[in-house]
Parts: C-alpha cells; sequence; structure tokens
C-alpha cells in the first residue's frame, strides 16, 4: 500500500477537518454509503446550527454542556469533564430536522451520523440509562460505553458506542471484522474510529490501530500511530488490536452504520487469534476498571 493510500484510511489531527468542524467525515469524504462523524468545539456562548438532512445524528459531549435544539424539541445535556470522567447523556436528532447548539461555557462535542430512511422522534438519552459493559479480561480488559448500541437505543441505521483501554492494555482484540452481510453471522458495516489519548504531565498520550485486509471489499491495511483527536477509517477488513500505550488511557468513539435491513453489531473473529477468548476465563479483570460507572437515575 502506498503512503497516499495509507492517508486515506488514517486521518491525523487537522486532516480531518472542514467548514466548522475539527473532525468532519461523510458518506462522500470517506468513500462510502453510510457512516458519518463530526467534531465541533465550541467557545463560550458558542452557538452551531445544521440540517441533518438525509441521516440521523446523536450528539454527544466530548466535554462540556450544551442545549440542543432539534424537531421543534429543548434539551439540555449536562454532558462531562472529559471522556475519561464519565458517561455522558445525549440527544437524538432525526433526518429532516435542524439541530441547534449552544454551550454557555464552550466544550468539544461528537455528531455521530447514519444515513437513513426511517423517520424516528427526536429524543433525549441519559446517562443513567447507558449500559457500561467491561469486556475481555487480563491485559485485554477494556470498558464499553453502549450509548448508541443496537438494542438499547433505538436507531434506524447508526450504531455508536465508546470504548475506554487503560494503558498497557489491548482493545479491539482478537481482531475482528464485520464487512459481509451473512444472516445470523455477520453484518456489513462500515465504521469509524475517533481517537482521544490521555496524557501524563505534559506528555500527550499515543497509541497504535491495525487494520488488515480480510479478502473482501478494499483491501484495507493500516497500522498506524494515533493520538488524540486521530481518525481511522475502516471500510473493512480485520480491525484490532487497538493498542494503549502504557500509562495513557486510550478512548475511542466508534461510528457504525452499512446497508442492512436489520441493525446489528455481528461479528466476525479472526480465525488466527479467536482462541483468545478462551484464556480470559482464567484471568482477572483488569482492576482499574471500570473507569467510571454510569450514574444513578435522578428521582423526579
Amino acid at each position: 500500500m502506498t503512503a497516499a493510500q495509507h492517508r486515506q484510511y488514517h486521518l491525523p489531527t487537522g486532516k480531518a477537518t472542514g467548514g466548522p468542524y475539527a473532525v468532519d467525515i461523510s458518506p462522500e469524504t470517506a468513500g462510502w454509503g453510510y457512516s458519518s462523524l463530526r467534531v465541533l468545539e465550541l467557545p463560550p456562548g458558542g452557538r452551531h446550527t445544521f440540517d441533518t438532512g438525509d441521516s440521523e445524528w446523536i450528539v454527544l459531549p466530548l466535554s462540556g454542556s450544551c442545549s440542543v435544539e432539534t424537531d421543534g424539541r429543548a434539551f439540555e445535556l449536562a454532558g462531562r469533564e472529559s471522556v475519561f470522567s464519565g458517561v455522558s447523556d445525549f440527544v437524538y436528532a432525526p433526518i429532516e430536522a435542524q439541530v441547534s447548539l449552544v454551550s454557555r461555557d464552550g466544550g468539544r462535542f461528537a455528531l455521530t451520523g447514519a444515513r437513513c430512511t426511517r423517520r424516528l422522534p427526536a429524543r433525549y438519552g441519559p446517562a443513567s440509562a447507558v449500559p457500561v459493559e467491561l469486556r475481555g479480561t487480563g491485559n485485554c480488559s477494556r470498558q464499553v460505553n453502549n450509548f448508541g448500541a443496537a438494542g438499547v437505543f433505538e436507531c434506524d441505521k447508526l450504531i455508536a458506542v465508546e470504548v475506554i483501554t487503560p494503558g498497557g492494555n489491548w482493545s479491539s482484540f482478537p481482531p475482528h471484522k464485520h464487512d459481509e452481510h451473512r444472516p445470523g453471522e455477520e453484518s456489513e458495516l462500515e465504521e469509524i474510529y475517533y481517537f482521544e489519548i490521555a496524557g501524563h504531565d505534559a506528555t500527550p498520550g499515543l497509541g497504535y490501530q491495525r487494520v488488515s485486509p480480510s479478502g473482501h471489499g478494499q483491501g484495507t491495511d493500516v497500522l498506524a500511530e494515533v493520538r488524540g483527536g486521530d481518525v481511522v477509517l475502516i471500510p473493512d477488513g480485520w480491525h484490532g488490536p487497538s493498542m494503549a500505550t502504557p500509562g495513557h488511557d486510550m478512548y475511542y468513539l466508534n461510528v457504525m452504520a452499512g446497508p442492512g435491513a436489520e441493525r446489528d453489531w455481528l461479528i466476525c473473529d479472526h480465525p488466527d487469534h479467536a482462541w483468545i477468548r478462551g484464556s480470559w476465563e482464567d484471568q482477572p479483570v483488569d482492576p482499574r476498571l471500570p473507569l467510571y460507572s454510569a450514574p444513578s437515575p435522578v428521582s423526579q
């Protein structure tokens, strides 16, 4: 693979900007059909308005809080200090609507999107309802915040989750894929990884992401050193591991969507590495996890 082809899939900070967005990935810029991601940075008192068009969107605070108006409804998002400090609430906006965000104190907000056809109502997703899942054990332990997972929160096409990998651990392992439609076994899903890496004192964090060809699609092949704000596009292929360097916790936001009639996350493990799951029974979960849990519901 040439350097130009490699850069097509790994987009370091500043390489995926567009208009007001620090990250602006659309089906057109990614060269696929469904998945989108925007990262919006607002100053104190900042406002941003956009049309949803033919995509459904979830507004998710990465840091800070905001007010959201869409489809004739208004929502207040408490947000969070950072992706390493807690689960966030969020808002779903349907196709063919206008969305306005206002942040009194400023912040950074992810807009996760998927091209779709079914129009669902605008809704608020409380942080207390986000399932926090621990996957793997030992140095494969990681935390998954399933805010927009299939079977958790209703969307037409969009699937979105957050993963936190403690420093020194591997996630997205064993490598897996979802680039074929095989009913009941595998979904066809395009995927975006957006990274934030915890620093140590004045030292920025870094990690590594691997994607290898599966024999389907474009033969995607990436080995990238990733830093905060980087994006990796995965149209196909075995993806994983995602490696967090010691001392630097890794966060990534996964955005997925595809052509399937059913909104499912069905994956196929790499046959050379699937055996690792069997070893997890004999190891404890990393005691650093969960980094945090969902807050208790607020009583009315």
